[in-house]
């Protein structure tokens, strides 16, 4: 090619003086373009030192992948110096402006990566992009990283911890989200009290102040409790409402379980039927919000409310319990929160169903919690909420290596991180690899 379409793809790369495109390279059947790249200087600074005016002493073949040129895969191939300096007395490889040291990939097109992959399954953005997921997994580790090191936690005072299982169950991670800003602050592997610890002194050295914590929600956990108390001894508790339903539920599920292995004839009967289909819509209806069921669902469940099984009495209780939460959200006032809190656990003390019983202790065991949850509708919501995220972190990531990997995606898409780059196709931004993109080796 000539001269002057070298000159012209040096300036729609963006290149900065002394780096040229020397040499442009088209195959059409392959679908690939290849630029070849040099610099023109004749001596340089020293990379290690800084030492001005210093003799080169070879140049070492490296190539990048860039974006593509429409539909043609684009790839940067240069000649990098190697400043010998008389000053410190090393010979170090001059850095390229287009890509961070060790990538096989130019900033821009890491950028792209980085920008698919928050939106994405990374499984997906690989196939777009036309590379390996674990190439990707690695830019979204060091990227990730870098933005939390320059991320500050300095305004944090009210969070949420939660926990979530990953590969099947048998491995926690415990979270804990800024429940103002409403981001992901932490993830770490586990679910004992020392995650708490871990929170921390990850809070401190992203200059936060764990004597600023005033309010943290979270679920029943004692490992949690004996956690926040040795780490965030100056936050108030609240046990959000998520995960006290989820209790009512389980103790709900539990005698329906026992009711139809101990009287199976009852139940049919009580419900007028015997078909499969009815006692499933039970099942389901009985979790259900009563505006969700189906007609199968309402049928079912007219029978059982028509009836005298524990089972009708355990849903009246898990409902009774959700009205109480509407009602406190609605009054916004601790003595009706208290009051209504206390004449639920009344009745469920006088049930006689064992687990709801139990869960009344439960309740009445963390009661100022339970009632400050009621009363922070918002906290709740958005904990809640960040579960629905995390599952679709998890999914974005199958295939992920390690927990680590997970986390990175996790804080990738949650965090809301200020310091990853930008997609190159962000509206009024220049194209080229002149741009700007921040990266730390």
């Amino acid at each position: 090619m000539s001269s002057a379409v070298e000159a012209l793809f040096t300036q729609a790369l963006g290149l900065p003086a002394p780096w040229v495109v020397k040499k442009v390279e088209l195959d059409t059947a392959k679908k690939r373009i290849d630029f070849q790249v040099a610099s023109e200087a004749k001596r340089l600074d020293c990379p290690a030192c800084a030492a001005k005016n210093q003799g080169i002493h070879d140049r070492v073949e490296r190539s990048w992948r860039h974006l593509n040129f429409f539909e043609f895969e684009a790839w940067l191939h240069a000649e990098v110096p190697r400043v010998d300096c008389g000053t410190c007395g090393k010979t170090t490889t001059e850095e390229v402006p287009w890509a961070r040291p060790g990538s096989g990939f130019t900033l821009l097109f890491e950028a792209l990566a980085i920008s698919l992959c928050r939106d994405l399954p990374v499984s997906q953005a690989a196939e777009l992009l036309g590379v390996r997921d674990k190439r990707l997994w690695r830019q979204i580790e060091h990227y990730v990283t870098q933005a939390r090191a320059l991320d500050t936690m300095e305004d944090v005072t009210v969070v949420g911890v939660d926990e979530t299982s990953v590969h099947r169950g048998h491995t926690y991670i415990t979270v804990v989200h800024d429940l103002k800003a409403q981001r992901l602050l932490f993830a770490t592997p586990g679910k004992d009290h020392s995650t708490l610890q871990a929170f921390k002194d990850d809070l401190v050295a992203h200059q936060g102040d764990p004597a600023k914590i005033q309010h943290v929600c979270m679920d029943m956990s004692g490992a949690f409790r004996k956690g926040v108390s040795q780490a965030l001894p100056a936050a108030d508790i609240s046990y959000d409402r998520y995960h006290v339903v989820a209790l009512a539920n389980v103790a709900m599920d539990e005698v329906r379980r026992e009711e139809m292995r101990e009287q199976p004839a009852a139940v049919k009967a009580a419900l007028g039927d015997t078909d499969r289909a009815v006692l499933k819509g039970v099942m389901w209806g009985m979790r259900k919000n009563p505006g969700s069921w189906t007609k199968t669902q309402v049928d079912a469940m007219h029978w059982r409310q028509h009836s005298t099984l524990k089972s009708a009495r355990a849903w009246r209780l898990k409902q009774a319990l959700r009205d109480v939460y509407a009602q406190a959200v609605h009054q916004n006032e601790a003595a009706v929160a208290t009051e209504l809190l206390r004449r639920w656990t009344s009745w469920a003390m006088r049930s006689r169903l064992g687990p709801f019983k139990r869960l009344a202790l439960t309740l009445r065991e963390h009661f100022d919690g339970v009632v400050r949850g009621m009363l922070d509708g918002r906290n709740n919501a958005y904990v809640e909420a960040m579960n629905g995220l995390l599952q679709q972190a998890k999914r974005a990531a199958r295939g992920y290596r390690n927990v680590q990997t997970f986390i990175a995606i996790a804080y990738l898409r949650m965090s809301k991180l200020k310091h990853l780059p930008e997609s190159p196709f962000t509206p009024a931004k220049p194209y080229g690899l002149g741009r700007t993109v921040h990266y730390c080796t």
